[in-house]
């Protein structure tokens, strides 16, 4: 298999291995999902001059490893922002519910933002034992860089991230796309708990975007806090090559294992 998704056309797709997340073998890890809902979002309505800003994605279950469809719906058309929404289901079971704004394209005076916080990409990938890097198959499917912090050590982290296959066989991913499939991994690369010790699944993804990025490599900046009740929050600064781009949050559950 060469790609996270095999597709089936009408919305319908194969997962495979490489959707594979840490936590089950059974289930996806929500970076594929996300990314296929934003495939399927970029070929709804799509308007010139209007680009993706925010994308919010919600999870009722874990997502199995297994044929998924996508169905879409504008909830908002007009001239300067543009609403979708996005829903995937398995074996006739919603899992996923996603919103995204498109907003109109315009000059404006664009204030300073944040440089890369390193060379693109630093040489040195995660250790071969760690368990981010290959244990499961979204961990094989990616190829992180991490200029501070480790996924093994809890805390702050920074690293660069790229897929090493297409998300759907026989397509190149759109920016965006890239984004997604990547920014779900604040949580894993900046845990503020042990991954062997406890639990902290993310319940959602919001991504903000206040510019479009480029390149193959996305650039993370995490950052989590757990509070006393059983919550956490993964807050990350988002970049490309060139510099900041946006913004994710995660909502996380956390429970001893």
């Amino acid at each position: 298999m060469t790609a996270m998704y095999l597709a089936g056309g009408g919305g319908r797709y194969k997962a495979t291995e490489y959707t594979q997340g840490p936590w089950d073998p059974g289930t996806q890890h929500l970076g594929p999902v996300a990314g296929l809902l934003v495939h399927e979002l970029h070929r709804t309505a799509p308007r010139p001059g209007l680009s993706p800003a925010r994308l919010a994605v919600d999870v009722f279950a874990p997502v199995p490893v297994a044929e998924v469809q996508v169905v879409t719906d504008v909830v908002r058309d007009g001239k300067r922002v543009q609403c979708l929404s996005a829903s995937l289901t398995s074996g006739g079971r919603e899992y996923v519910r996603a919103t995204a704004w498109r907003i109109r394209e315009g000059d404006t005076p664009a204030g300073p933002v944040a440089p890369p916080p390193a060379p693109v990409p630093p040489p040195a990938p995660p250790a071969p034992d760690s368990w981010f890097s290959g244990g499961f198959g979204y961990g094989r499917a990616t190829d992180w860089r991490f200029v501070a912090g480790s996924p093994d050590e809890p805390g702050p982290a920074t690293a660069w991230g790229r897929t090493r296959v297409p998300l759907v066989e026989g397509e190149e991913p759109t920016p965006l796309e890239r984004v997604a499939i990547l920014a779900d991994s604040g949580n894993g690369i900046s845990g503020a708990v042990s991954f062997h010790t406890h639990l902290f699944v993310n319940v959602d993804l919001v991504i903000s975007l206040f510019r479009e990025p480029a390149g193959e490599w996305v650039g993370l900046d995490s950052a989590t806090t757990i509070g006393p009740a059983g919550r956490g929050l993964t807050r990350t600064v988002l970049y490309d090559e060139t510099g900041e781009i946006g913004q994710a949050a995660q909502t996380l559950f956390v429970a001893p294992r």
